[in-house]
């Protein structure tokens, strides 16, 4: 994916891999819940058409997914402690300050990065993600059982978004800590910072995001058509990212 891979190191020890595309004033794109920077960002055509447009992009995989460590207590997924990880990432790379592109899960990661660092980004992209915390409205006991013995819950979306991560042989009690952890994170960007927020216009999951967009006065694309999957592969969405970042 990239012409180079690396780990940052927490001082609890936990590493953080990433990966570097060369190219002008990098972009750091974070992924969202079960996924990988690998499947998210370069699966989807995002690497290739920021580094086609001369920029740099940085693709970590976050704590508890790919390559990255995988702790296994909820505390260490509080939005937080996710956000100090990318923090380490881009004091390994000499980097005071960068644009961000976000989907999902990811977009509340680098919502909590502007909040804990504001001064460390530029301008932000927020991507399938609304005012609504999709854990939060989880079951939690459910989402234990399906982790310890595939009990199927009456939420499907758990089974969903678990299902798939689970076959391709994910950490299971990672993936739940996450959970835990992130339920009830915010949207919340210092309002320095400007942000564009994108939704797919046949998505669930950032309902609201347009009515969120226009009280804090950003910018707000919909993509007609695309769920919370296919969203990513629009170039659309990445048009009116390069657009609003450069």
């Amino acid at each position: 994916m990239a012409a180079d891979t690396a780990y940052a190191r927490r001082l609890d020890g936990v590493r953080i891999a990433y990966d570097v595309a060369p190219g002008e004033r990098p972009i750091l794109l974070v992924h969202g819940f079960a996924s990988t920077a690998e499947i998210t960002w370069a699966g989807t055509g995002w690497v290739r058409a920021l580094q086609d447009a001369g920029r740099g992009v940085i693709t970590p995989d976050l704590r508890g997914h790919g390559r990255s460590d995988k702790p296994h207590r909820g505390i260490d997924y509080v939005p937080r402690q996710l956000a100090a990880d990318l923090v380490v990432v881009l004091d390994a790379l000499g980097l005071d300050q960068v644009d961000v592109v976000a989907y999902s899960m990811g977009a509340r990661v680098a919502a909590a990065l502007a909040r804990l660092a504001p001064e460390r980004v530029r301008r932000m992209v927020l991507g399938g993600a609304g005012p609504v915390e999709l854990f939060e409205t989880w079951d939690t006991d459910a989402v234990r059982r399906f982790v310890a013995d595939d009990t199927l819950p009456t939420e499907p979306t758990i089974a969903a978004v678990f299902g798939s991560a689970f076959r391709a042989g994910a950490d299971r009690e990672a993936l739940a800590a996450c959970v835990l952890g992130v339920a009830g994170a915010t949207l919340e960007v210092p309002a320095e910072i400007p942000v564009l927020y994108v939704a797919g216009g046949a998505d669930a999951i950032p309902t609201g995001v347009a009515d969120l967009a226009r009280a804090r006065g950003s910018e707000y694309r919909e993509l007609p058509g695309r769920d919370h999957v296919n969203t990513l592969t629009s170039r659309e969405f990445k048009r009116a990212a390069l657009e609003f970042l450069a």
